[in-house]
């Protein structure tokens, strides 16, 4: 027809470069190498990627050991949502390096692999022009994300970057041209201010340029921009005359770049912003601010790191949030022996870092809770952080021997000693103290292992956050979960959230990845089992039509006072597909309470019944292993000790059938304890590694 255009087929539209590289990737594989399919969600990590070869190769009849690369879901961010290529893609590998190095090649037309050796990933990305001097064309985007990747230095470490990544003069001078260039685009100024003030090279001129667009285009949000702390380290530096409005701009986030400005009016600056973030309760910042407060309250009044925690305790305690406080400082404490330590000759040469730390910095963790030169709220603290590290202190001594004194300059005998004592004062000091309840939710749920039982300080903590009107949707719900399932949740913690429960808890808190059940759900079946008149109320509100997101969640109030209406009624929702957000554990767990019957038993019966699906009675098995504290998760977390502690006590139940007893061991091996160690939280010390490998390797199951 006149005047209609016909839709295109695609065919003259350029490639993407995903879409070339998936063409380029499909033509690989042979003489022992294999090149795995492209990822899907599934295949996020390493581990992910190394099951998967293992899966392909079983069902292609492929030999076991056969090299094979692939790259994962995270690895797949290097491309944007229309398939351009924004940075390497890191190419993962297994099997015999010089195999899968020959079979990977060169790499595409336009395209280059680098090879990171036998210890790191293989490398994709553009292959780009240099000039002489090897800089790129300022308007070729991947030759200048390239240069960049090269000159960049992280601020985060230190300042100013001194010798370690020099530039040459042509080099500094492209990075100066770009800044001259108007107008002046902050995205493309970012990593160039970025390089050039981690050498403390960016000019005032340049300064006073950059400052009057970033506070235009960021007024909102002045951190929003990447190249902010540069600039402000940048106007700090040179003493600029807003530079302090700067400071006040950021607001808390500037204490990182304060540090590096030790005098009065920056100790001034810093306390306020760190009282700050501490009210807002916003952890990364408020633990940079006080390590910062300390540091420069160190430079300027008190040296003595012991002298200078304890000045700050006391300034902490007569605040609103003494105990964010307190943790901290209490890491910034344990941080600096961890520096110092590293810093002393015959300090261990590579530190293993937070999620695998070394045999000193477990010693310190110990021996920072048992220091009493420090008030007892910053020990509490130190020993919260330390929970696990006892054993692992007295695993560290066994496995070392004679050596361990070499490795923290500590006997083995006293460290012994020390862990023994650790040891028998943790609960005490302990005692009225739990976990930070606003920050991030995957700590929560890192420490509910802890809770498989009460003690009576625990109880009586559970119930005084409760019942703190200050205590927070999160917060809530944590704490009324686990005093309900442990059945210590009582009329009282019904009578503390009356006056909240209309106003507060009836709003949206999404809990798909969290232990714990949206608190108005725990309350509702609180108040049921309890016969609360509130009850009434309660269901009232929950019959009602709006709001919407609370319709999922109703059938979740069911387990409160069962009946069989309310296990039919439940039922009939999980045989009509439609989403399980709980409700099959929701209904395993009331029929246990029903029949007087382990829900174990009632969910092994549940595999391969019709209307149920494989996935999610999978999760149920595992959660309901113990009833006193169910796991609420919506999936199977491969990094929580909870999930790993009860695969393994459904895979090593005789009662169970040998599928329920499968399930739990395919739990157990795709877990990070036996794959992906340096993930679970906290991370496990190299015997339990060890025994975790020779639980599965002994398992009556193993072969299946």
């Amino acid at each position: 027809m006149a005047g209609v255009r016909p839709l295109s087929s695609g065919a003259g539209r350029r490639r993407s470069d995903l879409a070339r590289v998936k063409a380029w990737w499909r033509t690989l594989g042979g003489d022992g190498f294999v090149a795995l399919p492209p990822p899907t969600r599934g295949r996020y990590t390493q581990s992910d990627g190394h099951e998967d070869a293992a899966e392909l190769f079983g069902e292609r009849g492929i030999a076991a050991g056969t090299s094979f690369a692939y790259w994962h879901w995270q690895s797949q961010q290097a491309f944007d949502r229309d398939g351009a290529l924004t940075g390497p893609l890191n190419l993962h590998w297994g099997g015999d390096h010089a195999t899968v190095a020959a079979g990977l090649g060169t790499g595409p037309d336009g395209y280059r692999v680098v090879d990171g050796g036998p210890q790191g990933a293989f490398q994709l990305d553009r292959v780009t022009r240099q000039d002489a001097d090897g800089l790129p064309d300022p308007q070729d985007p991947h030759g200048v994300r390239q240069f960049l990747d090269r000159v960049e230095v992280p601020l985060h470490d230190a300042w100013p970057a001194d010798g370690r990544h020099p530039l040459t003069a042509p080099e500094s001078r492209w990075l100066h041209a770009r800044l001259r260039e108007r107008p002046l685009d902050l995205a493309s100024a970012e990593r160039v201010a970025r390089a050039l003030e981690a050498r403390e090279a960016l000019s005032y001129d340049e300064v006073e340029a950059l400052l009057p667009v970033w506070r235009a285009e960021y007024a909102a949000l002045p951190t929003r921009w990447g190249g902010w702390r540069a600039l402000l380290h940048g106007l700090l530096r040179h003493d600029h005359p807003q530079a302090w409005e700067a400071v006040d701009a950021v607001g808390p986030e500037a204490c990182g770049v304060l540090r590096f400005f030790p005098g009065e009016r920056s100790l001034t600056a810093v306390r306020a912003l760190a009282r700050t973030a501490l009210d807002a309760g916003s952890g990364g910042n408020a633990r940079t601010a006080v390590t910062v407060w300390w540091e420069l309250h160190r430079a300027l009044h008190e040296p003595d790191p012991v002298r200078a925690a304890t000045a700050l305790t006391e300034e902490f305690t007569a605040g609103p949030t003494p105990a964010r406080a307190c943790r901290a400082l209490a890491a910034a404490l344990h941080q600096d022996a961890v520096e110092t330590r590293r810093g002393e000759e015959g300090g261990p040469d590579e530190p293993r870092g937070p999620s695998q730390p070394s045999e000193f910095a477990s010693l310190a963790s110990v021996r920072l809770a048992l220091d009493d030169r420090l008030p007892r709220e910053l020990r509490a603290a130190a020993a919260e952080a330390a929970f696990d590290v006892g054993a692992r202190v007295r695993e560290d001594v066994g496995r070392l021997g004679p050596g361990y004194a070499d490795r923290t300059g500590t006997d083995a005998a006293e460290a012994l000693a020390l862990a023994d004592r650790f040891t028998a004062e943790r609960d005490g000091l302990l005692a009225g103290t739990g976990p930070e309840l606003t920050g991030y939710e995957g700590r929560l749920c890192d420490v509910w292992h802890r809770y498989r039982t009460l003690s009576p300080a625990d109880v009586r903590w559970l119930k005084d956050r409760v019942a703190d009107p200050a205590t927070e949707m999160q917060g809530l719900g944590f704490c009324l979960e686990l005093l309900y399932a442990h059945g210590a949740a009582g009329p009282e913690e019904v009578e503390a959230l009356l006056p909240r429960w209309k106003k507060e808890l009836t709003k949206q808190y999404r809990t798909t990845y969290t232990e714990w059940r949206h608190p108005l759900v725990t309350l509702t079946c609180l108040a049921l089992d309890l016969g609360h008149p509130v009850a009434a109320d309660l269901r009232a509100w929950w019959a009602r039509p709006k709001p919407l997101w609370k319709h999922p969640l109703r059938l979740l109030t069911h387990l409160g006072a069962p009946d069989e209406a309310k296990a039919a009624e439940l039922w009939d929702h999980i045989a009509s597909g439609e989403h399980d957000t709980g409700h099959l554990m929701t209904w395993v767990l009331l029929r246990a309470r029903l029949d007087g019957e382990h829900p174990l038993r009632i969910a092994d019966r549940l595999i391969d019944a019709p209307g149920v699906r494989r996935y999610v009675i999978e999760h149920v098995l595992l959660g309901v292993a113990d009833p006193a504290q169910p796991l609420w998760h919506y999936s199977v977390s491969r990094v929580n000790r909870s999930w790993w502690q009860r695969a393994r006590q459904v895979a090593d139940d005789p009662a169970l059938s040998d599928e329920a007893r499968l399930i739990a061991l395919t739990a157990a091996r795709r877990h990070g304890m036996l794959g992906d160690p340096q993930r679970v939280r906290p991370a496990p010390t190299p015997g339990e590694q060890a025994e975790a490998q020779s639980w599965l390797a002994n398992h009556p199951l193993a072969g299946h």
